[in-house]
């Protein structure tokens, strides 16, 4: 059992509240690890708290005792954090109503589209089917039959690009009703999707700033949508550079990355240089995790992070690679 780290959970009110996210479908690989040592650093040096929260909502995907293993290997590789660790799955009232308040307003509605029907669909700029607003003034005649419908969020006809700012990219700005369309906050299924979801969580839990991966950053204009038609607040975004194999793919579970080595510094290290941060040389360079901990919280600097959306891994990361660290 390795020693905590020097990062113990904020005193009182943070001014900045971060957190890490992942999703309970494997074990955490090195390109997890990337996004929850960026969240985690970016809070800790400005003397804020950092949350975990377990992504669960889509239950069918998870797998049994992912979520012990992913807490496991982060207190393994000495993550501490703050506060009990959230699960989505058991806070769908809280989207229930979140759902009630959009439609409420006259901002989501009921839809009986297949996704078959919608393969037609004109591609937007993100590779992403535009929904063609079938629905959107009622489930036509043909399909009142159906039983199951989803629920949309309606982005309409004639708004403005959401625009945000991210911390690296800058000023960033996206049409959603040219790239998206009218998208979905609850699924035929009956289960709540992501982007209602983590909207709901990040407001509730006071969340000041969202780092997480590249990745990510087509979602956050439908996020910050949801934020204002919810009176949320709008977090900072940072969305650092993902990881990929030598043939572009991303590392994640789904292309079978592999799980993060039983010893934590080498992959820590790997993955603080992966990040652009550099390390002192020689002798001052950490030893062991705490010292890592120590040194990565005081030396973090976004402003070093590299700016494009993905990075190469190194070849212990990837998949096809039974090598050491």
């Amino acid at each position: 059992m390795i020693a905590k780290p020097a990062i113990a959970p904020a005193d009182g009110p943070p001014s900045r509240r971060g957190r890490f996210a992942p999703s309970p479908t494997g074990p955490l690989h090195f390109g997890s690890l990337l996004a929850a040592l960026a969240s985690c650093c970016d809070a800790r040096h400005a003397g804020g708290q950092w949350l975990v929260r377990i992504e669960d909502v889509d239950v069918p995907r998870s797998r049994p005792g992912a979520a012990s293993a992913i807490l496991a290997a982060l207190e393994r590789y000495g993550f501490v954090w703050d506060g009990p660790v959230l699960r989505q799955s058991e806070r769908t009232a809280l989207y229930a109503e979140a759902l009630d308040r959009l439609v409420a307003a006259g901002n989501a509605y009921p839809c009986a589209c297949t996704r078959r029907e919608l393969e037609s669909a004109p591609l937007g700029a993100g590779g992403e089917r535009v929904y063609p607003g079938t629905c959107r003034n009622g489930v036509p005649a043909a399909h009142r039959g159906r039983g199951q419908r989803a629920w949309r969020a309606a982005v309409g006809d004639g708004s403005s690009p959401v625009e945000y700012v991210d911390r690296l990219a800058g000023r960033v700005a996206q049409d959603l009703v040219r790239d998206v369309g009218d998208f979905v906050v609850k699924r035929a299924d009956g289960l709540f999707a992501y982007q209602l979801a983590v909207v709901v969580d990040d407001a509730q839990a006071g969340i000041t700033d969202v780092v997480r991966g590249a990745d990510l950053a087509a979602s956050t204009a439908r996020q910050v949508f949801l934020q204002r038609r919810l009176g949320f607040p709008t977090p900072s975004y940072l969305h650092v550079p993902v990881a990929v194999d030598a043939s572009g793919v991303k590392l994640s579970k789904s292309t079978h990355a592999c799980a993060l080595p039983d010893d934590p510094l080498p992959a820590l290290l790997a993955a603080w240089r992966f990040l652009g941060q550099p390390l002192p040389s020689g002798s001052a360079a950490p030893a062991s995790v705490a010292e890592f901990w120590a040194f990565a919280v005081a030396a973090w600097s976004p402003s070093r992070l590299p700016p494009g959306p993905t990075l190469v891994a190194a070849a212990a990361f990837d998949p096809r690679s039974t090598g050491p660290v």
